[in-house]
């Protein structure tokens, strides 16, 4: 058996790039390291991807006891597999995508698994089979049961976590309340120090252009970003804010700040991949498991093509294995 903890990598839209990606991470890794990576998905299509890349590793359907290099391979039969086309948004794929993460959920919450790391899914395949969830994070939170969640993009470079991330604009400004940033902030500080970081330097950016101008061009910081950071810092929280977007990102570059908490998506999403876009990972805060993803989408436009590039996905597993040596974050209150 591997000394290694067990991370489950699910298989993602299996018309996309999930797959190639997966298996081009797995050839990389070590004999031990490999075969405590076990993936939820479909066998038949992860030893299709296996010959479409020349990787030559075996697989074996089997949740535990895998040793020597071998990938086990939990397989998740499907309804309408057939119907699964190559770089294609079907009904048939979005439904592959959502029973692979319910069953490694249900793996992760019986403690089977240490870490998920999920392989991109399609919202739109997923929304075709019935299953109105606006990403993994949003899904994860409904399968766990947990109260609310937070994205957190993470890499050497910088690491943002989100107040809001798939909502209109309109929408992410009605989610900045106190209860709603504080959240963020806690989620963030508990997640940096359980990776090791005695006090985490956090900082939060304003909403509003130069954080409202003293309340001209919005009051969000003055109502609700304000009460937030003072409440953090009464409980012992090194959180400094709201500092001006258009400057904080800057500053957490140059080694001021470990974490940014971003009031919403494109805020905290555009500097991050801007600055690490093959090494940022995906990774869901305040839910009762722990999972990592890459960053990126299914690209229709080059599945099955063997020509993506698993940087990221490289890059998140090894972000799962630095978690899976840590205590289980606790789902938000």
């Amino acid at each position: 058996m591997s000394a290694y903890p067990k991370i489950g990598i699910t298989m993602g839209d299996p018309s996309g790039v999930g797959p190639e990606i997966i298996v081009k991470a797995l050839r990389e890794m070590s004999a031990d390291q490999r075969s405590a990576s076990t993936v939820i998905g479909n066998l038949g299509l992860l030893e299709r991807a296996d010959r479409l890349v020349g990787a030559g590793l075996t697989y074996v359907d089997v949740l535990e006891g895998a040793s020597g290099g071998v990938v086990p391979v939990v397989h998740v039969p499907t309804k309408d597999e057939s119907q699964i086309r190559d770089g294609v948004l079907t009904a048939a794929g979005g439904e592959a995508a959502y029973r692979y993460v319910v069953k490694a959920v249900e793996l992760a919450l019986a403690g089977r698994i240490a870490v998920i790391v999920t392989a991109p899914l399609n919202k739109g395949a997923m929304h075709a089979a019935g299953h109105r969830f606006d990403g993994h994070t949003e899904l994860l939170a409904h399968l766990t049961g947990a109260k609310s969640s937070f994205m957190l993009l993470a890499s050497e470079k910088l690491s943002v976590v989100h107040v809001s991330t798939h909502v209109s604009l309109r929408g992410a400004t009605q989610r900045v309340t106190t209860e709603r940033v504080l959240g963020t902030i806690r989620a963030g500080n508990e997640h940096f120090k359980a990776l090791g970081y005695a006090a985490p330097r956090i900082a939060v950016s304003g909403l509003n252009p130069h954080c409202g101008e003293g309340g001209i061009f919005g009051t969000e910081e003055i109502d609700s970003i304000n009460p937030a950071v003072a409440q953090a810092q009464r409980e012992g929280i090194d959180v400094k804010g709201p500092i001006s977007g258009d400057t904080v990102f800057f500053r957490a570059l140059k080694g001021e700040f470990d974490l940014v908490v971003a009031q919403y998506h494109d805020q905290g999403h555009i500097p991050t991949k801007l600055i690490a876009f093959d090494e940022t990972v995906n990774v869901s805060l305040g839910l009762p498991i722990r999972r990592t993803s890459v960053d990126h989408g299914t690209a229709f436009d080059i599945a099955w093509q063997g020509k993506a590039s698993h940087a990221n996905m490289r890059a998140a597993v090894a972000y799962a294995r630095r978690m899976s040596e840590r205590t289980p974050a606790k789902a938000a209150a």
